[in-house]
């Protein structure tokens, strides 16, 4: 089995800190094609079952194709301390998408790099009484060999992963919790959007 190298508070990347996201965000409620319907704080869309509203998901990958994973910090209310893709957040209201995935990217970790859409995927999922995700959420991908630099008020730790020991762990090889968001979108890239993901590889490192 690859090893993932993990990086967190004990290794590699810089650290700091600085809320920059609140239960009082304005998101954006959206059809199911997508279509802006109206205004909720996030701490609103995330109660009982949850309602849709505009989301993104960020993958990065490293020079050696190995992607960066992320664990969510203690005090989030949805799927704490659960493993998750490299970043991920909604738009703000009046925010466009393009501006929010590359906002998000550097206030999280610290990156700014080239990002490539690959597609939408609408999920509900629930956690327990603490609330639900129910997002439209658009996926990104992106390579950067720059230094991490985690935004502890986010992210506990991070670690760079091979797709062979992320496909391992997913399949229970391990002890590892999973965001749900990230197995689905992660499913469907490996089996439907490989080839992005090895071009990737190509194209000029960031």
């Amino acid at each position: 089995m690859d090893e993932a190298r993990v990086k967190g508070s004990a290794a590699g990347d810089l650290r700091v800190s600085g809320d920059i996201s609140a239960d009082s965000d304005s998101l954006i409620l959206v059809d199911e094609a997508d279509r802006e319907v109206g205004h909720l704080s996030k701490a609103r869309c995330h109660e009982g079952r949850g309602l849709r509203h505009r989301a993104f998901s960020v993958l990065i990958f490293n020079g050696a194709g190995e992607l960066l994973l992320q664990q969510r910090a203690q005090s989030k209310r949805l799927w704490p301390l659960y493993w998750s893709n490299s970043c991920c957040s909604h738009p703000r209201r009046g925010e466009t998408m393009e501006s929010a995935v590359h906002r998000r990217l550097y206030e999280e970790l610290g990156l700014r790099c080239p990002l490539h859409f690959l597609f939408k995927f609408e999920y509900q999922a629930q956690f327990d009484a603490a609330g639900a995700e129910h997002e439209l959420c658009s996926v990104f991908i992106g390579r950067s060999t720059a230094q991490v630099r985690v935004n502890r008020s986010e992210i506990l730790a991070s670690r760079w992963i091979s797709a062979a020991a992320l496909l391992e762990e997913m399949a229970g090889r391990g002890n590892t919790s999973f965001t749900p968001w990230f197995m689905l979108e992660w499913k469907r890239i490996w089996h439907e959007h490989r080839s992005a993901v090895l071009a990737l590889q190509s194209q000029p490192v960031r």
